[in-house]
């Protein structure tokens, strides 16, 4: 399609406020859109079906699907000339009764930690900010242009709200019975190099993510492989990452219960796990609602054509088709609200957490986002 008409059928299914969810995958030319034809709220019952899945931080709240078969699904390649740069500068304005707040927040964390009731809890807030370009698809553009190497989307349900992102983080591709996943934490600004060196907080908090991951798919996968840690951009900021891949075991293993055992990841949530949610559950002072949930292409069949012979493509070249899932974790995203927007950020709080350093990282963060509106 058209890059100009693929966007102005998403403009127009919003004005009729009709279900919509348009992404663009890391490091790919080309954007794809959901339309959803009426406006009734799916809910998955249990990861089976093939769709597009929004699924919300407490997963006892239940996810959101856009079903395959109730929508329209088209793509179009992406130039220069479909997104808009971006040159804004944000100026800070610190609100000292959230700091305030946020920093008491972390305090509580980091003596729940030092009674041993936790090992690591990740501790967010949001800050709302007031827009002048409440368009989506404008906003969107400006992700898509902004942030090139992870997954940016906007996402729209008239009986849930309006959310848009640009997150780092995977948390699960499934390929038939291939996977792969990550494990990224630990946070600091980006001054020009990839060379730099991480404390031993931010080294703890990513091999916090990295055990529980590979603990938690122990039983179900086989041939796992974990790469080295590593550094890695991600807009204006540097997080510690490391790859794991593996294939699922036989039949028994469900999509659900693989989701069920992964999330919340340390990186979101913290450990154990159980212990953290209800601390985040019982202290934040708002509800995360999507915000470090998931998203993302849900049981879509996409076909692949393999040759093993170069020489000869039409008698050696076939088909095959696979059921692929690609989950990311909801990070770096906010949700719109009339002249507003919502901005989610939060970071990970360890024994070794510095309250004051917590609160600015969450300021780092927020500038990421802030740099579209």
């Amino acid at each position: 399609m058209i890059s100009g008409t693929f966007f102005e059928r998403i403009n127009e299914h919003y004005n009729y406020a009709l279900p919509f969810v348009v992404y663009r995958k890391p490091n790919k030319s080309n954007a794809k859109v959901f339309l959803q034809t009426d406006d009734k709220l799916y809910k998955s019952i249990d990861y089976a079906e093939s769709g597009f899945i929004f699924a919300p931080f407490n997963n006892k709240a239940g996810s959101i699907l856009m079903p395959l078969e109730a929508s329209e699904v088209f793509q179009t390649e992406l130039t220069s000339s479909n997104t808009i740069s971006s040159k804004a500068e944000t100026h800070d304005v610190i609100n000292e009764a959230e700091r305030e707040a946020h920093i008491k927040l972390v305090q509580k964390g980091i003596v729940e930690i030092a009674k041993k009731q936790l090992d690591k809890v990740v501790l967010s807030r949001n800050e709302t900010v007031t827009i002048s370009n409440n368009n989506p698809i404008s906003i969107f553009k400006q992700l898509l242009d902004k942030y090139t190497n992870a997954f940016v989307y906007c996402w729209y349900h008239p009986k849930v709200g309006l959310w848009l992102g640009a997150t780092p983080e995977t948390l699960i591709k499934v390929e038939d019975k291939r996977f792969s996943t990550m494990a990224l934490a630990g946070t600091q600004e980006y001054k020009g190099t990839l060379d730099v060196t991480w404390e031993t907080k931010e080294k703890e908090e990513q091999q916090f993510v990295t055990d529980f991951i590979v603990n938690s798919l122990s039983d179900d996968v086989e041939n796992l492989n974990v790469t080295e840690a590593k550094t890695v951009k991600a807009a204006n900021l540097l997080h510690i990452k490391t790859q794991i891949t593996g294939t699922l075991k036989g039949s028994q293993t469900s999509f659900k219960k693989l989701l069920d055992k992964l999330h919340p990841t340390p990186a979101v949530c913290g450990l154990p796990k159980v212990a953290a949610k209800q601390f985040i559950l019982d202290n934040e002072v708002y509800n995360r609602e999507f915000y470090t949930g998931f998203l993302g292409e849900l049981n879509l069949k996409e076909k692949r054509v393999r040759n093993s012979n170069r020489r000869n493509v039409e008698n050696n070249a076939y088909n095959s088709i696979k059921t692929v899932s690609n989950l990311f974790v909801n990070l770096r995203c906010m949700q719109l609200k009339n002249n507003e927007a919502l901005i989610y950020v939060g970071g990970g709080i360890t024994k070794d957490s510095n309250p004051e350093q917590e609160w600015q990282e969450t300021v780092n963060k927020t500038k990421t986002i802030k740099g579209v509106l």
